[in-house]
């Protein structure tokens, strides 16, 4: 009979932990997990900003043959690295005094700011890859 207690006392003990085991993260884990997110998405596009300087140099270097779609190109390019500038420098980490709440409003609102930053990249640097295939060789990366 005593065993019978031990047993039921453990089965009780464990079933109080379970739980404990498969909720939800704390507001301080989904805190940290937006601000990951976050900076995780940023260190993948600024591990492209280089793409973005060697295409402006590879459309400088074209011949002046379609000048202005040459010029809209770069202008976009331009733009993307401003905008990736931009957000790099109004990024702020909320302080740990601020509630988890707002803190995960703004980790959101930063998440929408970069992932325009990233749309914006993709597609500037797609319009001057769209243009560089038809180049002459001269423009090729290696010949740079």
């Amino acid at each position: 009979m005593r065993t019978f207690s031990i047993v039921v006392a453990l089965l009780i003990g464990l079933s109080a932990l379970l739980p404990a085991c498969t909720s939800s993260p704390n507001p301080a884990e989904q805190v940290a997990a937006a601000e990951q997110r976050v900076l995780a998405s940023h260190d993948s596009l600024m591990a492209r900003m280089d793409q973005l300087y060697s295409r402006r140099q590879q459309l400088q270097a074209l011949p002046a043959a379609d000048s202005a779609g040459v010029a809209t190109r770069r202008r976009a390019l331009l733009a993307a690295e401003s905008a990736m500038m931009g957000w790099m420098h109004q990024y702020r980490k909320p302080a740990d005094t601020v509630a988890p709440a707002r803190q995960l409003v703004y980790f959101a609102r930063q998440q929408q700011r970069i992932d325009s930053v990233g749309l914006l990249m993709n597609s500037s640097l797609d319009s001057a890859q769209a243009l560089l295939p038809a180049a002459p060789a001269a423009a090729s990366p290696s010949s740079l």
